[in-house]
Protein backbone atom coordinates (compact mmCIF):
# COMPACT_ATOMS: atom_id res chain seq x y z
CA UNK A 1 0.00 0.00 0.00
CA UNK A 2 2.82 2.61 -0.82
CA UNK A 3 1.62 6.06 -1.75
CA UNK A 4 -1.77 5.27 -0.45
CA UNK A 5 -3.59 5.84 2.91
CA UNK A 6 -5.90 2.96 3.35
CA UNK A 7 -5.06 -0.84 1.79
CA UNK A 8 -6.89 -3.73 0.51
CA UNK A 9 -9.92 -5.05 2.32
CA UNK A 10 -8.24 -6.85 5.32
CA UNK A 11 -10.79 -8.90 7.01
CA UNK A 12 -14.42 -9.39 6.69
CA UNK A 13 -16.34 -9.71 10.52
CA UNK A 14 -18.97 -12.23 10.65
CA UNK A 15 -21.63 -12.52 13.32
CA UNK A 16 -23.70 -15.69 14.04
CA UNK A 17 -24.38 -18.42 16.51
CA UNK A 18 -23.64 -21.17 15.01
CA UNK A 19 -20.52 -22.26 14.44
CA UNK A 20 -21.02 -25.78 13.16
CA UNK A 21 -23.16 -23.89 10.00
CA UNK A 22 -20.26 -21.63 9.39
CA UNK A 23 -17.70 -24.43 9.71
CA UNK A 24 -19.84 -26.57 6.86
CA UNK A 25 -19.77 -24.08 4.80
CA UNK A 26 -16.82 -21.99 5.13
CA UNK A 27 -14.53 -25.15 5.93
CA UNK A 28 -16.04 -28.69 4.79
CA UNK A 29 -17.33 -26.85 1.59
CA UNK A 30 -15.14 -24.30 0.49
CA UNK A 31 -11.72 -25.48 2.01
CA UNK A 32 -10.94 -22.30 4.42
CA UNK A 33 -8.99 -23.13 7.75
CA UNK A 34 -11.04 -22.55 10.95
CA UNK A 35 -8.49 -21.48 14.10
CA UNK A 36 -9.44 -20.27 17.73
CA UNK A 37 -11.16 -20.28 19.47
CA UNK A 38 -9.07 -17.76 20.45
CA UNK A 39 -7.73 -16.45 24.61
CA UNK A 40 -8.82 -12.91 24.98
CA UNK A 41 -7.65 -11.49 28.17
CA UNK A 42 -10.73 -9.31 29.99
CA UNK A 43 -9.37 -6.13 29.32
CA UNK A 44 -8.98 -6.78 25.73
CA UNK A 45 -12.71 -7.56 25.14
CA UNK A 46 -13.18 -4.44 27.26
CA UNK A 47 -11.61 -2.85 24.71
CA UNK A 48 -13.19 -4.71 21.79
CA UNK A 49 -16.78 -3.93 23.13
CA UNK A 50 -15.98 0.08 22.87
CA UNK A 51 -14.35 -0.48 19.33
CA UNK A 52 -17.39 -2.18 18.22
CA UNK A 53 -20.51 -0.81 20.80
CA UNK A 54 -20.95 -4.34 21.69
CA UNK A 55 -23.25 -4.15 25.15
CA UNK A 56 -22.11 -6.22 28.19
CA UNK A 57 -24.65 -8.52 28.14
CA UNK A 58 -23.34 -10.32 24.95
CA UNK A 59 -20.05 -12.53 24.71
CA UNK A 60 -18.37 -14.21 22.36
CA UNK A 61 -15.87 -16.86 21.14
CA UNK A 62 -13.32 -15.43 18.47
CA UNK A 63 -12.06 -18.02 15.44
CA UNK A 64 -10.29 -17.03 12.36
CA UNK A 65 -11.23 -18.34 9.18
CA UNK A 66 -8.69 -18.48 6.38
CA UNK A 67 -6.49 -20.15 3.61
CA UNK A 68 -2.96 -20.06 4.59
CA UNK A 69 -1.69 -21.75 0.95
CA UNK A 70 -2.07 -18.29 -0.52
CA UNK A 71 -1.12 -15.38 0.62
CA UNK A 72 -2.73 -11.59 0.21
CA UNK A 73 -6.26 -13.15 0.89
CA UNK A 74 -9.18 -11.73 2.87
CA UNK A 75 -9.25 -13.17 6.43
CA UNK A 76 -12.59 -13.60 8.22
CA UNK A 77 -12.79 -12.86 11.86
CA UNK A 78 -15.64 -15.32 12.73
CA UNK A 79 -17.58 -14.22 16.14
CA UNK A 80 -19.85 -16.96 17.75
CA UNK A 81 -22.20 -15.09 20.24
CA UNK A 82 -23.25 -16.78 22.92
CA UNK A 83 -27.03 -15.50 22.36
CA UNK A 84 -29.41 -14.80 19.62
CA UNK A 85 -29.31 -11.49 18.07
CA UNK A 86 -31.01 -9.91 15.28
CA UNK A 87 -30.05 -11.06 11.68
CA UNK A 88 -28.78 -8.32 9.33
CA UNK A 89 -30.66 -9.55 6.78
CA UNK A 90 -34.05 -10.92 6.59
CA UNK A 91 -33.36 -13.28 3.80
CA UNK A 92 -30.89 -13.65 0.65
CA UNK A 93 -33.05 -10.95 -1.22
CA UNK A 94 -30.26 -9.24 -3.63
CA UNK A 95 -32.54 -6.28 -2.91
CA UNK A 96 -32.12 -5.94 0.67
CA UNK A 97 -29.55 -2.49 1.12
CA UNK A 98 -26.39 -3.23 3.17
CA UNK A 99 -23.37 -5.32 3.22
CA UNK A 100 -24.47 -8.55 1.75
CA UNK A 101 -21.65 -10.96 -0.72
CA UNK A 102 -18.25 -12.54 0.11
CA UNK A 103 -16.54 -13.47 -3.38
CA UNK A 104 -14.93 -16.43 -4.19
CA UNK A 105 -12.66 -16.69 -7.07
CA UNK A 106 -11.72 -20.48 -8.48
CA UNK A 107 -10.25 -22.38 -11.03
CA UNK A 108 -13.39 -24.60 -11.55
CA UNK A 109 -16.93 -23.74 -10.79
CA UNK A 110 -18.45 -26.34 -11.82
CA UNK A 111 -16.43 -28.40 -9.36
CA UNK A 112 -17.17 -25.85 -6.95
CA UNK A 113 -20.90 -26.52 -7.76
CA UNK A 114 -21.10 -29.50 -7.35
CA UNK A 115 -19.27 -29.43 -4.01
CA UNK A 116 -21.34 -27.26 -2.59
CA UNK A 117 -24.20 -28.81 -3.33
CA UNK A 118 -23.08 -31.64 -1.88
CA UNK A 119 -23.14 -30.64 0.99
CA UNK A 120 -26.90 -29.13 1.28
CA UNK A 121 -25.75 -25.48 0.06
CA UNK A 122 -28.45 -23.96 -2.97
CA UNK A 123 -27.85 -21.01 -5.08
CA UNK A 124 -29.92 -18.27 -5.70
CA UNK A 125 -29.87 -19.00 -9.52
CA UNK A 126 -28.41 -22.29 -11.94
CA UNK A 127 -24.74 -21.31 -13.01
CA UNK A 128 -24.72 -18.59 -15.13
CA UNK A 129 -22.05 -18.30 -18.30
CA UNK A 130 -21.65 -14.89 -19.95
CA UNK A 131 -18.94 -12.76 -21.50
CA UNK A 132 -17.56 -9.58 -20.54
CA UNK A 133 -16.21 -7.01 -22.97
CA UNK A 134 -12.13 -6.43 -22.55
CA UNK A 135 -10.57 -2.78 -23.67
CA UNK A 136 -9.72 -4.15 -26.60
CA UNK A 137 -13.20 -4.96 -28.11
CA UNK A 138 -12.89 -8.64 -27.21
CA UNK A 139 -14.68 -10.58 -24.87
CA UNK A 140 -13.81 -13.28 -21.85
CA UNK A 141 -16.30 -15.80 -20.49
CA UNK A 142 -17.27 -16.25 -16.63
CA UNK A 143 -18.90 -18.70 -14.97
CA UNK A 144 -20.60 -17.96 -11.54
CA UNK A 145 -23.84 -18.05 -8.90
CA UNK A 146 -24.36 -16.75 -5.56
CA UNK A 147 -24.89 -19.77 -2.42
CA UNK A 148 -27.40 -19.23 0.07
CA UNK A 149 -24.43 -18.51 3.02
CA UNK A 150 -25.44 -19.18 6.61
CA UNK A 151 -27.29 -15.95 8.60
CA UNK A 152 -28.24 -15.14 4.78
CA UNK A 153 -24.79 -14.25 3.36
CA UNK A 154 -24.46 -14.36 -0.33
CA UNK A 155 -20.98 -15.93 -0.91
CA UNK A 156 -20.04 -15.82 -4.74
CA UNK A 157 -18.58 -18.33 -6.13
CA UNK A 158 -17.02 -17.47 -9.93
CA UNK A 159 -14.10 -18.80 -12.51
CA UNK A 160 -13.12 -16.53 -15.67
CA UNK A 161 -11.58 -18.46 -18.23
CA UNK A 162 -10.43 -17.48 -21.71
CA UNK A 163 -6.82 -16.71 -20.30
CA UNK A 164 -7.99 -13.97 -17.69
CA UNK A 165 -6.26 -13.77 -14.17
CA UNK A 166 -8.77 -14.80 -11.97
CA UNK A 167 -10.46 -11.90 -9.55
CA UNK A 168 -7.98 -12.97 -6.92
CA UNK A 169 -5.09 -15.44 -6.13
CA UNK A 170 -6.58 -19.18 -6.26
CA UNK A 171 -4.39 -22.61 -4.85
CA UNK A 172 -3.79 -24.41 -8.13
CA UNK A 173 -3.45 -27.78 -6.38
CA UNK A 174 -7.07 -27.48 -4.45
CA UNK A 175 -8.56 -25.08 -7.37
CA UNK A 176 -10.44 -23.35 -4.61
CA UNK A 177 -9.25 -19.72 -4.01
CA UNK A 178 -10.87 -16.70 -2.10
CA UNK A 179 -12.32 -14.87 -0.34
CA UNK A 180 -11.07 -12.16 -2.92
CA UNK A 181 -13.53 -9.03 -2.00
CA UNK A 182 -16.76 -8.29 -0.64
CA UNK A 183 -19.97 -6.36 -1.59
CA UNK A 184 -22.51 -4.28 -1.12
CA UNK A 185 -25.95 -2.91 -1.59
CA UNK A 186 -26.32 0.89 -2.29
CA UNK A 187 -28.94 3.32 -2.39
CA UNK A 188 -26.93 6.51 -2.44
CA UNK A 189 -23.95 4.98 -4.37
CA UNK A 190 -22.80 9.05 -5.15
CA UNK A 191 -22.17 9.14 -1.29
CA UNK A 192 -20.85 6.14 -0.20
CA UNK A 193 -18.15 5.82 -3.09
CA UNK A 194 -17.06 9.72 -2.73
CA UNK A 195 -16.17 8.59 0.66
CA UNK A 196 -14.21 5.81 -0.07
CA UNK A 197 -12.44 7.77 -2.77
CA UNK A 198 -11.54 11.32 -0.55
CA UNK A 199 -11.97 9.60 2.49
CA UNK A 200 -10.23 6.64 2.36
CA UNK A 201 -8.02 7.19 -0.78
CA UNK A 202 -9.33 4.28 -2.24
CA UNK A 203 -9.55 4.17 -5.82
CA UNK A 204 -12.78 3.76 -8.31
CA UNK A 205 -11.46 1.63 -11.13
CA UNK A 206 -15.04 0.81 -12.44
CA UNK A 207 -18.05 2.51 -13.09
CA UNK A 208 -20.64 0.67 -15.17
CA UNK A 209 -24.44 1.48 -15.56
CA UNK A 210 -25.70 -2.18 -16.56
CA UNK A 211 -29.18 -4.07 -17.04
CA UNK A 212 -29.76 -7.98 -15.47
CA UNK A 213 -29.20 -10.63 -17.91
CA UNK A 214 -31.35 -13.82 -18.17
CA UNK A 215 -30.82 -15.87 -16.35
CA UNK A 216 -28.91 -13.76 -13.66
CA UNK A 217 -26.41 -15.34 -10.81
CA UNK A 218 -28.40 -13.22 -8.45
CA UNK A 219 -31.86 -14.68 -9.44
CA UNK A 220 -33.12 -10.87 -10.09
CA UNK A 221 -35.36 -10.81 -12.94
CA UNK A 222 -34.06 -10.05 -16.59
CA UNK A 223 -33.93 -5.99 -17.48
CA UNK A 224 -33.08 -4.55 -14.03
CA UNK A 225 -30.97 -0.89 -14.63
CA UNK A 226 -28.45 -0.90 -11.98
CA UNK A 227 -24.93 0.67 -12.00
CA UNK A 228 -22.29 -1.43 -10.74
CA UNK A 229 -18.97 0.06 -9.23
CA UNK A 230 -15.41 -1.80 -8.26
CA UNK A 231 -13.06 0.67 -5.69
CA UNK A 232 -9.41 -0.95 -5.09
CA UNK A 233 -6.73 0.24 -2.93
CA UNK A 234 -4.34 2.11 -5.10
CA UNK A 235 -1.95 -0.29 -6.71
CA UNK A 236 -3.70 -3.53 -5.89
CA UNK A 237 -5.85 -5.82 -7.82
CA UNK A 238 -7.67 -7.87 -5.50
CA UNK A 239 -9.16 -7.33 -2.02
CA UNK A 240 -12.01 -5.04 -3.82
CA UNK A 241 -15.02 -3.72 -2.88
CA UNK A 242 -17.97 -4.32 -4.95
CA UNK A 243 -21.07 -2.22 -5.23
CA UNK A 244 -24.30 -2.47 -7.19
CA UNK A 245 -27.29 0.39 -7.11
CA UNK A 246 -30.81 -0.80 -8.49
CA UNK A 247 -31.45 2.19 -11.12
CA UNK A 248 -35.06 1.71 -10.65
CA UNK A 249 -35.22 2.66 -6.55
CA UNK A 250 -36.89 -0.86 -5.83
CA UNK A 251 -34.78 -1.50 -2.82
CA UNK A 252 -35.44 -3.69 0.48
CA UNK A 253 -34.54 -1.20 3.31
CA UNK A 254 -32.80 -3.31 6.02
CA UNK A 255 -35.24 -3.01 10.15
CA UNK A 256 -31.74 -3.18 11.98
CA UNK A 257 -28.54 -1.42 11.72
CA UNK A 258 -25.93 -3.35 9.64
CA UNK A 259 -23.28 -4.07 12.00
CA UNK A 260 -21.93 -6.57 14.62
CA UNK A 261 -23.35 -7.88 17.17
CA UNK A 262 -25.80 -8.17 14.48
CA UNK A 263 -25.71 -11.39 12.84
CA UNK A 264 -24.28 -11.51 9.34
CA UNK A 265 -21.62 -9.93 7.39
CA UNK A 266 -20.80 -6.83 9.92
CA UNK A 267 -17.85 -5.45 9.32
CA UNK A 268 -15.00 -4.62 7.20
CA UNK A 269 -11.21 -4.14 8.05
CA UNK A 270 -8.42 -2.08 6.20
CA UNK A 271 -4.96 -1.50 7.41
CA UNK A 272 -4.14 2.61 6.75
CA UNK A 273 -0.63 3.75 6.63
CA UNK A 274 -1.80 7.43 8.52
CA UNK A 275 -4.23 6.77 10.82
CA UNK A 276 -4.56 10.13 12.47
CA UNK A 277 -4.50 11.95 8.74
CA UNK A 278 -7.57 9.24 8.51
CA UNK A 279 -9.16 10.52 11.81
CA UNK A 280 -8.78 14.04 10.52
CA UNK A 281 -10.40 13.16 7.35
CA UNK A 282 -13.47 11.49 9.04
CA UNK A 283 -13.97 14.36 10.80
CA UNK A 284 -14.10 16.80 8.40
CA UNK A 285 -16.26 14.97 6.10
CA UNK A 286 -18.81 14.54 9.12
CA UNK A 287 -18.69 10.13 9.77
CA UNK A 288 -18.92 8.89 13.13
CA UNK A 289 -15.82 7.80 14.99
CA UNK A 290 -17.04 5.03 17.19
CA UNK A 291 -13.65 4.51 19.24
CA UNK A 292 -9.95 4.96 18.71
CA UNK A 293 -7.20 5.59 17.62
CA UNK A 294 -5.78 3.14 20.67
CA UNK A 295 -3.59 0.34 20.40
CA UNK A 296 -4.46 -2.85 21.66
CA UNK A 297 -3.44 -6.28 20.68
CA UNK A 298 -5.90 -8.13 18.98
CA UNK A 299 -5.82 -11.92 18.41
CA UNK A 300 -6.58 -11.59 14.37
CA UNK A 301 -4.68 -8.46 13.63
CA UNK A 302 -1.82 -8.37 16.16
CA UNK A 303 -0.73 -5.10 17.88
CA UNK A 304 -1.60 -2.29 16.13
CA UNK A 305 -3.47 0.65 16.53
CA UNK A 306 -7.39 0.97 16.11
CA UNK A 307 -9.98 2.93 15.27
CA UNK A 308 -13.67 2.54 14.05
CA UNK A 309 -15.85 4.91 12.68
CA UNK A 310 -19.16 4.23 10.74
CA UNK A 311 -19.45 4.39 6.93
CA UNK A 312 -22.82 6.65 5.10
CA UNK A 313 -24.46 4.03 5.38
CA UNK A 314 -24.58 2.92 8.80
CA UNK A 315 -22.46 -0.14 8.21
CA UNK A 316 -19.05 -0.49 10.78
CA UNK A 317 -15.77 0.01 9.38
CA UNK A 318 -12.52 -0.80 11.13
CA UNK A 319 -8.91 0.35 10.33
CA UNK A 320 -5.86 0.08 12.07
CA UNK A 321 -1.99 0.80 11.71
Amino acid sequence: MKGALCGSLHTITLATNSLDSARLFYVDALGMTLEGPFKIPNEVKDLQRKFWNIPDEIDWDTYRLHRPSVSGLIQIRLMVLDQITPLIHKGWNPRELGPFTIGFPNLNQVALDNRLNSHGFSSRAPLQEGRIPRPDGTSYRYIETVYKAPDFVHAVGIERKDGMPQLAPVDSLTELGGPGYSGMILEDSDTFLKFLTEVMDLELRSDRHWKTSPGSALGVEEGIPFRFSLVYAKGQNHGHLLFMDYEDDQFVSLEVEPKIPNRGLGMWTFQTSNIDELKSRLENFGSPILYGPTSYEDPILGKKQVMTFLAPNGFLMEVFQ
